[in-house]
Formats: structure tokens, C-alpha cells, sequence
């Protein structure tokens, strides 16, 4: 049987570790009902957003020998922006595809144009502007840059986004999101970009859960009245 001072450092470095770990451990418990019990489908946002966004049709669209294109060809996709077909080729430049002219950038009225194709017609929109850069810690990292911020009217504080390089819909951010998202970085305890799953911080945290748990099993086993009355009987 463990010696009772042995079973008192024990019973000591158990309530420490806890004491250190309950914080972390009370955000995963928390976040992890977050998850669990929400729609990640709302949390996506796709309750503000059509379900099958219009696609306009086209015809008499010029051909890609017509285009003033230098290098050889590797992509070319077809795109609509504000009701008119675009060529986005190489993944690198816009052509008019009824024109043939190249297109250096979005405005914000097609960036508007854009976003109503996909968001839902009751939406009020409110305001635009253009970001060049963002943070680690932004709701929009990740994806194409410059964009369009394009925010609405609503309780949940509503933006969408529209790369500029392109036109292409990028994704909307609400209230929900935002909750999810900063629940997401307790945790996966990535505190500078959120999203890594291999932080050393995890890492050492979960490690010390482990002992925690193992050293309350352990606990258990020193102080049991239950298992120091088998450990004497089979002593007899």
C-alpha cells in the first residue's frame, strides 16, 4: 500500500494540476456543447443566402484565339459578374467575354451585384468598403485578397465578401460565427491563428490533463477504504 505521505503529495500535485487546468478544461467543456448543439449550417450562414443563386445564360460569347492573351492557356472558367460573362483565366486574369477587353478590377457596384446573387433579396445592405490586408485573428483570413466587405442591416451584424481579382462570392460572416469561431480558438488553444491543431500549448495542456486524470485514479486507489480492506485481507 502507498505510504501516507506519499498519498499526501499525490493528493497535493492533483489538486494544483487541477486547479491550473480547470479553466482550460471548463472553456473545452463549453465550447465543446457549442459545437454539438448548433447548426453548422447556420453557423455557415446559409440561412442568409439563396439556396441556388440564379445563372444566367449566355450567348455569342468571342472565343479564347480572339482574346490578347500572351501566355499558353492552363484554366479558363467562366464567370458572371453584375449580369455580364467574364473568362477568368490562369487564375490570374479577367476577360470580357463578349468584348474581349481585359477587366482590371471589381467595383464596388458589381461587388454589390455580386453579393445579391447569392444573399437573400430582403436583405438590407448598408455599406462597402475595400481591405488590402487582414489578421491572423480576422473573420475574413485565409481567402482572396483585396475584397469587398459588404456589410447589412440586420441584428446579427451581417457582411459578405467578394474578391476583387475575380468577383467570386468568398463567404458571409455573422454574430453566430463570430461566437463559434473565438469558442474554436479556446479550443484548439491556437492563439495566433486559431486554426492549428498541433500548438505546443494543446499539447502540453492535454498531456497535463492526462496526469490529472491518472493522478485522480491514483487518488483514488491510496485513500479507497474498499481497496485497503482487500489489499489487508489478502495480506492475511
Amino acid at each position: 500500500m502507498v505510504k501516507r505521505k506519499t498519498a499526501l503529495k499525490i493528493r497535493k500535485a492533483h489538486r494544483y494540476l487541477g486547479i491550473f487546468l480547470g479553466i482550460q478544461f471548463l472553456m473545452w467543456t463549453i465550447s465543446g456543447m457549442y459545437f454539438s448543439w448548433t447548426d453548422i449550417d447556420e453557423i455557415h450562414g446559409d440561412h442568409f443566402k439563396k439556396e441556388i443563386p440564379e445563372q444566367t445564360a449566355f450567348s455569342d460569347l468571342v472565343g479564347s484565339s480572339q482574346l490578347n492573351i500572351q501566355e499558353p492557356i492552363k484554366s479558363l472558367e467562366l464567370l458572371e459578374i453584375a449580369d455580364a460573362p467574364y473568362y477568368w483565366i490562369n487564375e490570374t486574369v479577367l476577360y470580357n467575354a463578349l468584348t474581349g477587353t481585359k477587366k482590371e478590377e471589381l467595383t464596388e457596384e458589381e461587388a454589390i451585384k455580386v453579393a445579391e446573387r447569392y444573399m437573400l433579396a430582403d436583405l438590407e445592405f448598408d455599406q462597402i468598403q475595400r481591405i488590402e490586408s487582414v489578421g491572423d485573428h480576422h473573420e475574413y483570413r485565409g481567402r482572396s485578397l483585396p475584397a469587398y466587405e459588404i456589410s447589412y442591416k440586420t441584428d446579427e451584424n451581417l457582411k459578405a465578401y467578394v474578391a476583387i481579382e475575380n468577383g467570386a462570392f468568398q463567404t458571409v460572416r455573422h454574430r453566430d460565427w463570430r461566437w463559434f469561431d473565438f469558442l474554436w480558438m479556446t479550443h484548439t488553444m491556437d492563439y495566433q491563428g486559431r486554426d492549428n491543431f498541433n500548438t505546443i500549448v494543446l499539447r502540453a495542456f492535454s498531456l497535463l490533463g492526462l496526469i490529472t486524470v491518472l493522478s485522480g485514479f491514483l487518488l483514488w486507489y491510496t485513500s479507497s477504504p474498499t481497496i485497503r480492506k482487500i489489499i489487508k485481507t489478502k495480506r492475511k
